[in-house]
C-alpha cells in the first residue's frame, strides 16, 4: 500500500468510473450551448436579448450550485453525501433535456419554461457531481484525476456534438418521439444520461470519510464561517484564484454560446455541422486532460495555467482575424482553418479548466470541499451570466468578431492575476510563485 500511495496508478480506474457524472454534463452542455441560441433565434431577433436568456442557467448555477455542494457536504445517507442528489436529480435533468426541442417548437414560452425547469434540476445536481472526485481522490493526485474525469467530459462533448448532432439533419417519424428533424439528439442523450447516472451508482461507492483521512475528515464547516475565513486569510491566493476565473470564464463564456450561430451565419453550415467547432474543442479535451494534469503535477499548476491562458489569447486573436486572412479561401478551407483553432483552442483550455480546480482544492478541509467547489462555480457563473450578455451586444454593433477580441482581452487580465497566486500546488511541489 505504501507504494500505491506514490502513483495515482490504483486509483485510476475508480476515477474513470467517477468521470460518469463529468459525462452527463459534458454531454448535454455544447448541445444545449450550441441549440438553445438557434431555438430562441426562431422567436428572437436582437442577439442582445438571446445572450440575456442564455444566462438564466448562470444564474441559477450562481445560487444553487454553492447550496447544493454545501448540503451535500452535511448529507448523511447509507449511499453517501452526495449521491442522493446525483440519482434524484440527474435523471430529472435527462427528461427536461429530452423534451427541449419539442417545447422550441410549441411556443417561445413552453422554451423558456424548460430553460428554466432544466437549469433548476441541472444546476443543483452539478455541485455534488464536482464535489464526488476530491471526496475519494487523496490530494496530490487531483490534478491528474481532474484530467481523467475532463477527459470523460471531453468524451462525452465529442459524442455529443460529432455523434448526436449530426442527427439534427435526420429527418424521419419515429414511434413516440415523432418527426426527428432538428430534434433527435436530445431525447437520446436523455438517454444517456441516465445511462450515465446508473454506472455511477452501482460501481462507485462513497467513502464514509475523506481520502486523506486525518482528525478533520468530519469536521463540519459553517457556510458563512469559511467564506469568511477565507477572505480573512494573509495569504490571498485563494482570492486571486478566484477572480482569475471569473475574467477566464468571461471570456470563454462570451464566445461559446455564439460558435453556433457564427457556424451557421457566417460560415454557412448546416445545422448538423453547426456543433462541429465546439466538437473539436471536445476532442482536444478528451485527447490532452490527462497529460494536462501529468504536466502540471511535474511543472506546477500555476505555470500550466498562465502558459495555456497566453496561448489562448493569442488564438482569439487569429480568430478575430479569421475572415480577413481567409477571405481569398473556399467555404471548406475557411471551415477546416476555424475548426483547427479551435481544436488547439481546447487543449489549452483544459489545462486551465484540468488544473484550476485542484488549486482550489488543495486549500480546502473535507468539511470545506463542497464549499470550495462551490465558490469555484459563484466566480465562473457570475461570469457566465455576464458574459453572453456582453458578447450579444458586441455582435449587435461591430458583429460577430468582436467577441473574439473580447475574449483575448479577458484572457490576457487572468494571466496577470494569476501571477499574484502562491499556493495550491501538489502536495510536495514548488508554490505557484516558484514556477
Amino acid at each position: 500500500m505504501k507504494d500505491d500511495k506514490k502513483s495515482f496508478k490504483p486509483y485510476l480506474k475508480l476515477t474513470f468510473l467517477i468521470g460518469f457524472g463529468f459525462f452527463t454534463m459534458g454531454l448535454m452542455d455544447p448541445l444545449y450551448d450550441t441549440y438553445v441560441p438557434i431555438f430562441l433565434g426562431k422567436y428572437v431577433s436582437s442577439m442582445t436579448l438571446v445572450g440575456l436568456i442564455m444566462t438564466l442557467d448562470n444564474i441559477f448555477a450562481l445560487f444553487l450550485i454553492p447550496i447544493s455542494s454545501v448540503i451535500s457536504d452535511r448529507t448523511n445517507t447509507k449511499i453517501g453525501r452526495r449521491m442522493p442528489y446525483i440519482l434524484t436529480l440527474l435523471p430529472l435533468t435527462a427528461v427536461f433535456f429530452g423534451a427541449m426541442p419539442y417545447a422550441a417548437a410549441a411556443s417561445l414560452g413552453a422554451l423558456i419554461a424548460l430553460i428554466f425547469g432544466l437549469n433548476l434540476a441541472k444546476q443543483s445536481a452539478r455541485g455534488p457531481v464536482v464535489a464526488l472526485m476530491p471526496d475519494i481522490i487523496p490530494a496530490e493526485f487531483r490534478s491528474e484525476a481532474n484530467g481523467v474525469i475532463n477527459t470523460m467530459g471531453g468524451i462525452a462533448t465529442i459524442v455529443g456534438t460529432i455523434g448526436l448532432a449530426r442527427l439534427m439533419d435526420v429527418d424521419m417519424v419515429l414511434p413516440i418521439l415523432g418527426s426527428t428533424k432538428d430534434r433527435l439528439p436530445f431525447p437520446l442523450a436523455g438517454i444517456l444520461v441516465v445511462l450515465a447516472v446508473l454506472l455511477l451508482f452501482f460501481f462507485v461507492k462513497e467513502t464514509k470519510r475523506g481520502a486523506a483521512g486525518g482528525a478533520d475528515a468530519e469536521k463540519k464547516e459553517p457556510l458563512l464561517a469559511s467564506v469568511k475565513a477565507i477572505a480573512g486569510q494573509t495569504d490571498k491566493s485563494a482570492f486571486y484564484i478566484l477572480v482569475s476565473i471569473f475574467f477566464w470564464f468571461l471570456g470563454y463564456q462570451g464566445v461559446l454560446p455564439f460558435i453556433g450561430k457564427y457556424s451557421l451565419d457566417v460560415l454557412k453550415t448546416s445545422s448538423g455541422t453547426a456543433a462541429l467547432a465546439a466538437g473539436m474543442v471536445g476532442i482536444s479535451y478528451a485527447i490532452f486532460a490527462i497529460p494536462s494534469g501529468y504536466i502540471a503535477h511535474r511543472n506546477g499548476r500555476k505555470k500550466t495555467i498562465r502558459t495555456s491562458l497566453v496561448v489562448i489569447a493569442a488564438l482569439t486573436g487569429l480568430l478575430f482575424l479569421h475572415g480577413p486572412l481567409t477571405a481569398g479561401l473556399s467555404a471548406s478551407m475557411r471551415l477546416y482553418s476555424f475548426w483547427l483553432i479551435m481544436f488547439v483552442f481546447g487543449m489549452f483550455w483544459v489545462s486551465v479548466v484540468t488544473n484550476s480546480f485542484p488549486m482550489l482544492w488543495q486549500m480546502a478541509s473535507w468539511g470545506t470541499m463542497g464549499i470550495y467547489t462551490g465558490l469555484y462555480y459563484t466566480a465562473s457563473q457570475a461570469a457566465a451570466i455576464l458574459a453572453p450578455i456582453l458578447t450579444g451586444a458586441i455582435i449587435d454593433i461591430v458583429g460577430y468578431r468582436g467577441i473574439f477580441l473580447f475574449c483575448t482581452v479577458c484572457m490576457l487580465i487572468a494571466f496577470v492575476i494569476m501571477g499574484k497566486v502562491s499556493s495550491g500546488e501538489p502536495t510536495g511541489k514548488p508554490e505557484g510563485k516558484k514556477g
